[in-house]
């Protein structure tokens, strides 16, 4: 099949690596405001380079990938489905919430499949957390535990434009956390504070947050994240029912460092970067996106997903500017 991409950034470039090694992808078609990322990638990857997205959706293109700022997402979204062509869409689906929901009404009817890019959901580790879930492994849930750490902070420009660390951080913990138990969140209350880079408190943001999450059934959630974690890259997960407990993460690249006498583990080098520990992941998630573009399976993760996590970062970005509990269905009221 043939793949069109959109934008050739960071997050561009890799899924143009990713796709060309893909045995259902023939060929590529790739643009991106600076002519010289989109020479750059056509020459790394054979692609064909079009100098528009409209050239990209108009060049026989069976799917297009969008990986442009998030600022063009809604128009890259809806120009796709208007044109028939099934869609893949790194998250968010939009800047605003409003936005996102405006995408949403503006395809509904429409028979397009959209795929918003939750790598986590195609982690083989988290694929198992939920299929025990599912079968029944762990008996009731009683407590779920989603961290994700980032080595350092993004530069200046990505926080200023980046809608806070819930919005483009935490969303991640917020769709696995539904996506692993099936659950909802009703109620959340966060906190945040700042202890490391200057530009991130200028920016009205924090740098490392809490979140306590109850969902539907009364499970509770808690969800950790920051900017600053020295030692790497670090995401995990714990599911405790009444019956089992199991962990997504504790393995030898974890890191983290054991002070029990003793202890060797975790031994292997730790990661450093979200590339560097979803390399598979993010293969099976365009692996599933061309099985969508064939018409074998649904989109897995839908703009309707999407924004149901997005509706969390809502609640806990409230609960953090007002330190106060916050429900979802408050800030879905607006």
């Amino acid at each position: 099949m043939r793949i069109g991409i959109l934008g050739l950034g960071r997050i561009g470039v890799f899924h143009a690596e990713t796709l060309a090694s893909l045995d259902a992808v023939d060929s590529l078609v790739v643009a991106d405001p600076f002519a010289n990322a989109a020479r750059s990638a056509a020459e790394r990857f054979g692609a064909e380079i079009a100098d528009s997205p409209e050239a990209v959706l108009a060049a026989g293109v069976d799917g297009v990938v969008v990986a442009a700022a998030t600022d063009a997402h809604p128009s890259l979204i809806l120009a796709a489905v208007e044109a028939g062509v099934p869609v893949f869409c790194e998250k968010p689906v939009a800047r605003t919430m409003a936005e996102g929901v405006g995408v949403l009404k503006a395809i509904a009817g429409s028979d397009v499949p959209v795929q918003i890019g939750f790598n986590r959901r195609f982690d083989a580790a988290f694929a198992a957390a939920r299929a025990a879930v599912r079968r029944g492994e762990l008996g009731k849930l009683h407590t779920v535990r989603s961290t994700t750490l980032d080595p350092a902070p993004p530069p200046a420009a990505y926080i200023a434009a980046s809608g806070g660390i819930f919005r483009d951080c935490s969303v991640h913990d917020f769709d696995v956390i539904r996506w692993v138990t099936g659950r909802e969140v009703s109620e959340v209350y966060a906190v945040g504070g700042n202890r490391g880079a200057d530009f991130i408190r200028e920016a009205g943001d924090a740098d490392t947050t809490g979140a306590i999450l109850t969902l539907d059934d009364g499970t509770i959630a808690v969800v950790s994240n920051s900017r600053h974690n020295a030692r790497g890259y670090d995401v995990r997960m714990e599911i405790h029912g009444f019956a089992d407990s199991i962990a997504v993460g504790l393995e030898d690249k974890l890191p983290l460092r054991s002070v029990e006498p003793g202890a060797t583990f975790p031994a292997g080098t730790p990661h450093d970067f979200f590339m560097d520990r979803f390399t598979t992941a993010y293969r099976t998630e365009l692996t599933a996106f061309t099985e969508v573009v064939a018409g074998a399976r649904p989109s897995p993760c839908t703009i309707e997903d999407a924004l149901e996590a997005g509706w969390i970062a809502e609640a806990c970005t409230l609960s953090l500017r007002e330190h106060r509990p916050v429900t979802v269905a408050e800030v879905r009221r607006g």
